[in-house]
Formats: C-alpha cells, structure tokens, sequence
C-alpha cells in the first residue's frame, strides 16, 4: 500500500510540476492555444502564473514532506488542495464548454483522494 501512495503521490507530483511551470512561464497567448486551456483567455496573467506558483508548491508538497520526514502530514494536506483546484478545474473547463477534458481531472481528483485518504 505505501509504494501504491507513493506512486500515485509521485504522477500527482509530477503533472503539478508540469502544469506549474507551463502555467508560471509560458504566455498566457499562447498557452490559451493549446488544448483544454481555453479558461486562460477570461483569465489575467496574475492569476495564471499565481495558479502556476500553487501547482509547483503542491508538487513540493506532495513529495518532499514524507521524503525528508519534516511534517509528513502535509502530504495528505496538499492532496486535499489538489482535490480542491481539481473541483475547481473541473468547473472551470465545463463552463468553458471544454467537457472532453473534465475525465482527465476526475482521473488526478481520484488519484488526490487515494493519496489524502491513504496518508492521514
């Protein structure tokens, strides 16, 4: 079970670190170009790079705590916030009418949930 949380918290790492730093250091232009991002265009630069600051904190977050065993419990914490802006990505791409990629964040909220759940 500890090495199922630790894969599911490393792929949760991993696609935080990923969106994070396309977030915080691509155009705000040109990443509402690509696929699933179209929420970027209503939204300002600020919020986008701030957004992308959070997912590089949350991939921090869900590794470094129990790997350096310094307050492990902010693993499951910050599974609970990727849940939340999961909830809130899925909001966001159905109002923007972006419903094929909602799967995709109910797959990573899932994956949240095991990770919270499996570590407090």
């Amino acid at each position: 079970m500890n090495l199922a949380l630790w894969i599911a918290a490393g792929v949760l790492a991993v696609v935080a670190l990923l969106g994070g730093i396309t977030k915080t250091f691509m155009p705000r232009e040109k990443l509402a170009a690509a696929p699933g991002a179209g929420w970027t265009t209503h939204a300002t630069n600020g919020f986008v790079k701030t957004l992308g600051i959070l997912e590089i904190l949350a991939a921090a977050g869900l590794i470094l705590p129990a790997a350096l065993d310094i307050a492990p419990v902010m693993v499951p914490v910050t599974a609970v916030c990727w849940v939340a802006l999961m909830i809130g990505a899925i909001v966001a791409h159905l109002r923007e009418g972006e419903a094929k990629v909602v799967p995709v964040n109910v797959i990573y909220l899932a994956i949240a949930v095991f990770v919270a759940v499996g570590r407090f």
